[in-house]
């Protein structure tokens, strides 16, 4: 049997404008319930919105750096439901006239290329929040109504839980990097619903579409994915196409839930906003914020490997979060030694980020210290054990290498005569290692450098130090 996956998303993406999309309430996360609220963002009667115009530039943004056609005029809808967290009645949204239709982005799976199409990016506001408490009560909290979205709507041209792993983590990286959304899936800031089905190519049937809901994490997005393919699957064994449905997934059980009959675009009765203007955008405001876009992570990436020569598995590293590939260019203002740089922060920098669960921007050294770092390794003043200690002196307590070099003494020992000297005290001192290399006993010559990297306290210049020791060792 041939069994097709076709999966489409809508994502909602919270940006990250001060205010909220028709009033002047702050959009700040964690104040307390309630706080931030007016009679605009509760749609409470005559009170009149006013579109914000940082929400029409941010959605611009994501549509020109998703590929989109930009609409020549912003107008609002009202999406018609009753739910608790939505104390008017209706949502203000787009849907006639979307502000952007018919992009695209790429994606790299396994060495092909695919071009997964974006069908709208449109702007609306958010509903409020239901918390539940330990009695099973709704606590509403109405602090996010009006905070503004863009909803992302794909065709269905995803056919693997791999592939959408690989979309939405390349758009989240390019949200990142335009500046217009945190994406901070822990905050709501980025939520995807997924709708699935499975054709069985052999019989030319397809299951009904179902709807996955409010996925908080990737992660989940993926489980939720492949528990629904598998299930689409059986139905088809036995000639079943399901029912057209939202499910819900259950982390705890590890499977999907049916939570309602899926709604169509008839259900929501949407007509044109009344109470809102319509905007008119002309071609010169969309190309200054067109100029205004960041290089994107794909440009990046292309720029990294040849201007660098990096490997592609490094540089997928350093532009997977721009605060990181910033700091690697900035690191490159004081020293020219790229590979090196690379190496230092994709290994002992994210080690330590990742371990001590801090975001670069809490580092206690800047990336002048790391390329002074460098700079003494490739001048041979320390060696890479020494460089490690200082390393981690610097990400703990914020000193820079030149104050921890001269504060411990750990300048490297690189003068040919007084390393001689030392090499001749530890083989004075050790005749039984040197009688048994001479009986061809090669690996205590590891023992000896040991020897002389503790009496010179890790200082000895390792190369020049085994280059000395093959020398005087056959002699002493």
């Amino acid at each position: 049997m041939s069994y097709k996956t076709l999966i489409g998303l809508e994502i909602h993406v919270e940006l990250n404008t001060n205010t909220k999309i028709f009033c002047g309430c702050s959009t700040e996360f964690g104040k307390e319930p309630n706080t931030q609220v007016c009679p605009v963002c509760l749609g409470l009667p005559g009170s009149l919105p006013i579109i914000n115009e940082k929400v029409i530039e941010y959605g611009i943004k994501a549509g020109l750096a998703l590929n989109c056609k930009i609409a020549n005029k912003v107008n609002m809808d009202r999406k018609n439901y009753f739910y608790q967290d939505l104390v008017k009645g209706f949502q203000t949204t787009q849907y006639y006239n979307p502000l952007c239709e018919n992009g695209y982005l790429n994606i790299e799976n396994e060495g092909s290329n695919k071009k997964i199409r974006i069908k709208r990016i449109h702007i609306e506001e958010d509903t409020g929040k239901s918390i539940y408490d330990k009695e099973r009560n709704i606590l509403l909290d109405y602090n996010r109504c009006g905070v503004p979205l863009i909803e992302i709507v794909t065709e269905p041209d995803i056919n693997s839980s791999k592939e959408l792993s690989i979309f939405l983590e390349n758009l989240k990286q390019i949200i990142e990097y335009i500046e217009v959304s945190d994406c901070k899936m822990e905050e709501g800031s980025l939520r995807c619903d997924v709708n699935i089905n499975i054709v069985d190519e052999n019989n030319n049937i397809k299951t009904e579409i179902v709807e996955l809901k409010n996925l908080n994490s990737f992660k989940n997005a993926i489980r939720a994915v492949e528990y629904e393919e598998s299930r689409h699957i059986e139905l088809l064994k036995y000639k079943k196409i399901g029912s057209k449905e939202t499910r819900r997934w259950d982390e705890s059980e590890n499977k999907t839930l049916a939570m309602r009959s899926k709604e169509d675009a008839l259900d929501y009765r949407y007509f044109p906003e009344p109470d809102i203007v319509n905007v008119l955008l002309n071609e010169d405001m969309i190309s200054d914020i067109e100029k205004s876009l960041p290089e994107l992570p794909h440009d990046k990436k292309i720029r990294f490997i040849d201007k660098y020569e990096l490997s592609e598995y490094d540089v997928e590293i350093l532009i997977a979060d721009k605060k990181i590939a910033n700091f690697f260019e900035e690191t490159l203002n004081y020293t020219k030694e790229a590979k090196q740089v690379a190496n230092w922060i994709t290994g002992d920098m994210l080690r330590r980020l990742n371990d001590s669960k801090i975001k670069i921007d809490n580092i206690k050294f800047e990336s002048k210290d790391l390329g002074e770092l460098i700079n003494y390794i490739s001048n041979g003043d320390i060696n890479n054990s020494t460089a490690k200690d200082i390393f981690r002196r610097m990400f703990e307590q914020g000193e820079r290498p030149k104050v921890i070099i001269e504060d411990l003494g750990l300048k490297q020992i690189n003068d040919d005569k007084e390393l001689r000297l030392i090499v001749k005290e530890i083989l004075s001192q050790n005749q039984d290692a040197v009688n048994e290399y001479k009986q061809g006993k090669d690996k205590v010559l590891g023992f000896l450098v040991g020897q002389i990297m503790k009496a010179t306290k890790g200082k000895a210049n390792p190369k020049k130090i085994n280059n000395i020791l093959l020398e005087m060792v056959s002699k002493a």
